[in-house]
């Protein structure tokens, strides 16, 4: 049956040989079956921006997405808190489309609005000022044109600070605010959600206004990999192993 898959929170980095090896098989044995793949945000640990992605780590991703693309499985990719540095080099490179987050797609007939989440987690007011400043163009440009390796180790700076940071924080403060999901129900006419960021994975439904309403979480890929397959019928989860 035509379907399409969903996948988010990767974290590829050459730290995690493991992971890198569960989406390279998925790439080879499971996503070219599909219609579409939907990258929904942090495919890597970080990116520095489209000048790294020369490396012998980062060519092995760039061939693996470029390869399900040219073999008719439509590969669309969406910015996480970790790799919103992604550009057009890199989306050229992957034969892939770049998203917007937030993106209300057509699924089989059901409206499904697609978006990372990490705006959704607005109890986390420290991290919304913060991917507010990063998120400015300005910001962007600015970093950008720095070398590359002060542009690493600014980033590795700011991992460790966000990790130090994560520990003082409550675990509901890192999770989405429902007032905020049910706002972003509405604006986009109650149509049916996924999104990752939060590595809860679980289908939740809402009442919004007296409409019933589903949203879907992906899962992290931190120790096994996951992916959610949605068709005509609706949406299953599914287990990537090699």
């Amino acid at each position: 049956m035509p379907h399409t898959l969903f996948i988010s929170d990767l974290h590829l980095c050459e730290d995690q040989p493991h992971i890198t090896q569960l989406f390279l098989s998925f790439m080879r044995n499971t996503a070219p079956r599909a219609d579409a793949l939907y990258i929904l945000g942090d495919l890597f640990e970080y990116w520095a921006g489209d000048d790294d992605r020369n490396t012998p780590f980062h060519q092995q991703i760039v061939k693996a997405i470029h390869e399900v693309s040219t073999h008719g499985t439509a590969v669309f990719i969406m910015h996480g808190n970790r790799d919103f540095l992604m550009g057009k080099q890199l989306m050229q490179d992957c034969s892939a489309t770049l998203l917007r987050d937030p993106t209300l797609i057509d699924l089989y007939g059901t409206p499904t609005l697609l978006t990372h989440g990490d705006a959704l987690c607005t109890d986390d007011v420290e991290y919304q000022i913060f991917r507010k400043k990063v998120r400015a163009a300005a910001w962007r440009n600015d970093f950008l044109n720095q070398p590359l390796q002060q542009r690493i180790d600014q980033i590795e700076q700011l991992r460790k600070m966000s990790e130090e940071s994560k520990q003082s924080k409550a675990m509901d403060i890192m999770d989405v605010n429902l007032a905020a999901v049910a706002d972003l129900f509405r604006i986009n006419n109650y149509s049916r959600m996924i999104h990752g960021h939060t590595h809860r994975q679980k289908h939740h439904q809402h009442q919004v206004d007296a409409k019933t309403c589903e949203r879907w979480v992906l899962g992290d890929w931190h120790q096994t990999g996951n992916a959610l397959s949605c068709d005509a019928t609706g949406c299953t989860w599914l287990t990537v192993s090699i």
